[in-house]
């Protein structure tokens, strides 16, 4: 009797045991992709150059108050086009402290200049521009995957296509409107006074200050429901953003029955930077901005040394819980927008579904009876073994979550005939064993021995193959490669160690055996 048997008994056993565990309700189930449950699939583009318009704009701010800060006197510091900023002082006799004052800016460099007129440009470099536009990129990825981690969707794809592109698969999604409306909300939050200075009237027919804009609040009639927008005048310049958020929580409005709003915390910096402004500008009204749009302007009355403020603008539940989501996600460095979109319904998933198991079925069914027609006892033992593998492979994909697409029901396909063709090989070299003369057991261990290195070779190339479709693959191509990958690892297991553990019990015995089913 071989060695170490009933510990290799044991081993299938457990392997099996845990495995039906894995499979059995109400434990981890496998996911199915967005061919399967249907769901929707987005491709969106990435405005980069307003992220680079954005980093301009901030460093022409930046150079502003530099120079204020040195004493020289502007009369226009501001971005002209995409990444230059412009900068006409009010004497040219600050010229040469002027740039110096520049050069710190770094990435910028001195192109046109005026020294008469006390004008001069500043030009971002390309590689910072084209840095910064794959920052957006980048950035947009990890902004969009937090955001939808909240959201509570179950193995979504996100990912990057080409230069300025995200590719995103959000199976089981039943709301595509609101799955939208998160994805593409920059969510730029933005701390602005009013400019309680200029008249309303005058300001929306454009009779207004360089340095304020018009803003519209959305205010909704309890009463008739009717929306209306009412307009404000805000100043540009933006004194904190949401970029120190550590927290945003919705919380019913004590103030409107009915209504929710967002409550916000602050770092440790924007605690300070929120009570040094609030203490600066008490008696004003202070504009919360969302991506361009005031939710609210309430008066400052004192200064608010903690670091907390609240977001009213009569939410419903469900757009003060996705505003949250939003924010605690982070602001996307630039805009995005849908290129491509499309909405798989659960019906075509399910026929899917049917038509997929009805392949596997019929495949498996065919190669349990050729394996049972053409090699007899031998067949039945790897037609067992073949069950095995399926449960193994369907128990792993359990276990680790995997997500079941329709290129993985191929794989699983595949698999089937990956384990078949490594039996084959094992008992055809057995068959030539016992064609020269060999007895039964000389010939089970010549065939299993000789068609190992075999064996290897062709599951080694494969595994190879599945772990770049995986690495490099996106949505269906991984789904195929998981399972390819773990069905082959299953078929190692079954065909080389479960077989032979059957040919022992049945021909590797005390008793003399003068024949093999095979």
């Amino acid at each position: 009797m071989p060695r170490y048997l009933w510990q290799r008994i044991a081993l299938v056993a457990v392997v099996a045991a845990v495995s039906l565990w894995y499979l059995y309700p109400p434990r981890e189930s496998i996911n199915l992709g967005l061919d399967l449950q249907g769901g929707i699939h987005l491709v969106l583009g990435v405005e980069a150059d307003k992220h680079v318009a954005s980093q301009t704009e901030r460093a022409a701010e930046d150079l502003k108050n530099a120079l204020d800060r040195k004493g020289i006197p502007v009369t226009r510091v501001a971005r002209e086009g995409l990444a230059s900023i412009v900068v006409e002082l009010a004497s040219p006799a600050n010229w040469n402290d002027a740039l110096t004052v520049a050069a710190e800016l770094g990435n910028f460099e001195v192109q046109a200049r005026d020294q008469a007129a006390g004008r001069f440009t500043l030009a971002m470099a390309e590689r910072v521009a084209a840095q910064l536009r794959d920052d957006a990129v980048r950035q947009g990825v990890e902004t969009i995957r937090n955001r939808i981690d909240q959201f509570g969707v179950a193995e979504p794809t996100i990912t990057r296509q080409g230069s300025d592109r995200i590719l995103i698969q959000l199976p089981g999604v039943q709301d595509p409107q609101r799955a939208k409306d998160l994805i593409g909300r920059t969510a730029l939050l933005e701390f602005k006074l009013l400019d309680e200075r200029t008249p309303v009237d005058q300001a929306v027919q454009g009779r207004l200050p360089e340095t304020s804009e018009v803003l519209y609040q959305r205010v909704v009639d309890p009463e008739t429901k009717e929306e209306r927008r009412v307009p404000h005048v805000v100043q540009k310049r933006t004194l904190l953003t949401g970029a120190e958020l550590t927290r945003a929580e919705v919380q019913a409005d004590p103030n409107s029955t009915g209504n929710w709003q967002v409550s916000i915390e602050f770092t440790a910096t924007g605690a300070r930077i929120f009570g040094e402004l609030t203490e600066q500008n008490v008696g004003r009204r202070l504009a919360i901005v969302l991506d361009g749009t005031l939710y609210s302007a309430p008066r400052i009355n004192e200064r608010i040394p903690q670091g907390r403020a609240v977001i009213t603008g009569q939410f419903t539940v469900e757009e003060a819980r996705d505003l949250a989501i939003v924010l605690r996600a982070g602001a996307l460095p630039a805009p995005v927008t849908i290129l491509e979109e499309r909405t798989v319904g659960p019906s075509l998933g399910a026929d899917s579904i049917r038509q997929g198991l009805i392949a596997i079925a019929a495949s498996a069914l065919a190669v349990f009876l050729f394996m049972l027609f053409y090699y007899r006892l031998s067949g039945l033992v790897a037609d067992v073994a073949l069950g095995l593998n399926l449960l193994i492979l369907l128990a792993c994909m359990a276990a680790f979550g995997a997500t079941l697409t329709l290129p993985g029901i191929a794989g699983v396909a595949l698999t089937i005939g990956m384990a078949v063709d490594t039996n084959v090989l094992i008992f055809e070299r057995i068959r030539e064993e016992l064609r020269v003369g060999k007895t039964v057991r000389a010939a089970v261990d010549a065939g299993f021995s000789r068609a190992f290195r075999a064996i290897i070779d062709t599951h080694v190339t494969v595994l190879v193959t599945a772990a770049i479709l995986y690495n490099f693959g996106t949505g269906p191509v991984k789904g195929f490669a998981v399972t390819l990958f773990v069905g082959l690892l299953a078929s190692l297991f079954t065909a080389v160690f479960f077989t032979r553990l059957m040919f022992d019990l049945l021909y590797m015995g005390r008793r003399k055996v003068q024949a093999i089913s095979i």
